[in-house]
Order: C-alpha cells, then sequence, then structure tokens
C-alpha cells in the first residue's frame, strides 16, 4: 500500500492548509480529490486515498477544517458527530470551494482530476462537479437535495443507502430526477448513512465493496477514457 505524506498548500485567498497527498507507484492515471466527512483527515480518509494512489491515481484530501483550527481528527463517536458538524457550521462553503480548487490545482499535472466526497464530501462533491475544472465528481451518500439549483458540468456518480435515516428516500428520489444523462445513480438496499466507512458502525461490507468497485470503474471510465 503506497503510504501519504502531509503537505502545505494554498488556497487564493492566502489561505495555508494541510492535505494528505499520495501518489501512485507507477505513472499516474489522472488524479483524485478525496473529501472528508465531518471527522477531519482522521485515519480512515488517510486510509482511502492511499488507496485510489494504490489503484494508480495521484490522491490529495485537503483538510478542510484547517480553516476552523489545525489538526481536527475525530473518530466516530455521538460525541465526535457533535463536535464534527459544529465544525461544518463553522466553514463557508465559496472558502471550502477554494480549498478544493487548491486541491485540484495541486494534482492537475498527473491527467483529469475526479472528486470522490463522502458524507459532508459528498455534498461538497457534488459542488465541486457544479463549480470547480474537474472531469468527475462521486458523491457517498450527501444530502445533495438542498443544492440542486446548481447543475453539475461533469458526470456525477452518486451512491446511496435505502436505510439511510438522515436522507429519506424521498429526496434521494429528487436528486436523481434533477440529474442529468449523464449521472449514475446507484440505491444500496438496507445500507446507512456511512455504509462505505470500516470504522462506522453502519459499516457494510457487501455495499462498501460494491461501490468501490463502481467507483473506480467510473473514474477509469472519465479520467482515463477506458470502457469498464
Amino acid at each position: 500500500m503506497s503510504m501519504g505524506e502531509y503537505t502545505t498548500i494554498m488556497a487564493r485567498d492566502g489561505h495555508e492548509f494541510q492535505a494528505w497527498l499520495s501518489a501512485p507507484a507507477g505513472r499516474a492515471r489522472g488524479a483524485v480529490v478525496v473529501i472528508q466527512e465531518i471527522f477531519g483527515v482522521n485515519a480512515h480518509i488517510r486510509s482511502v486515498t492511499d488507496d485510489f494512489a494504490a489503484q494508480g491515481y495521484t490522491t490529495i484530501a485537503p483538510s478542510l477544517f484547517d480553516r476552523v483550527r489545525r489538526g481536527i481528527e475525530l473518530g466516530y463517536t455521538p460525541e465526535a458527530f457533535q463536535e464534527g458538524a459544529g465544525y461544518v457550521k463553522q466553514l463557508q462553503p465559496e472558502k471550502t470551494l477554494k480549498d478544493l480548487g487548491a486541491a485540484v490545482a495541486v494534482v492537475r499535472s498527473s491527467g483529469r482530476v475526479g472528486t470522490v466526497g463522502y458524507c459532508f464530501g459528498g455534498v461538497m462533491s457534488y459542488i465541486a462537479a457544479c463549480q470547480l475544472p474537474i472531469a468527475c465528481a462521486v458523491a457517498y451518500y450527501g444530502r445533495i437535495v438542498n443544492y440542486l439549483e446548481q447543475k453539475p458540468k461533469c458526470p456525477v456518480l452518486y451512491h446511496f443507502g435505502t436505510a439511510d435515516t438522515s436522507i429519506p428516500v424521498s429526496d434521494t428520489d429528487k436528486v436523481k430526477a434533477a440529474a442529468d444523462a449523464r449521472a449514475v445513480f446507484y440505491l444500496y438496499e438496507g445500507a446507512g448513512h456511512g455504509f462505505s466507512c470500516d470504522q462506522r458502525a453502519s459499516f457494510n461490507a457487501a455495499a462498501a465493496a460494491l461501490a468501490r468497485t463502481r467507483t473506480l470503474d467510473f473514474l477509469a471510465a472519465n479520467l482515463r477514457g477506458e470502457a469498464s
């Protein structure tokens, strides 16, 4: 497994922040920006970033909470959830977009760039598809229903669990109805919020493995032009 390391990058407004950067073993096949959950760039997000690098992509996970305070890294307890939700409320979406834009710029030399976001990051991945110069976006269980007035400029892959108590199926139906012809939409029967994270109680190994395979196929098609 390739191991990443922290690097310091700068957003357009001069904000310096940390990002976990992981390089592939051989020549990069493109680049991926991993967008964190509300728990910061923790051990789980770093391992996800390293996993995409192991698949051949230059991968970066910007520490979006550095706008609030440096070094925020949470576990998955109810207390951590409350804490993380509080940090998200302190973020300004336009500044978060600047941070994501800086991360895209760092890895752009590796080829086409895609974003993959989880939870809060799923929402930001959708917004990135609407506002940043990327080739594709993957959104895992993001509360996207509030942002449908924005329209993606690239293909978006959506992963939702049918048992996600924070995102009712009526919301996923609205997201699906608003999506354009390039969108790819998957529902995972019986999977809850955070089903892809092996450190969460809601982890669903089968759904996580299937979503990972679908994500890698989608990235290969959109970043490397490979038909699955």
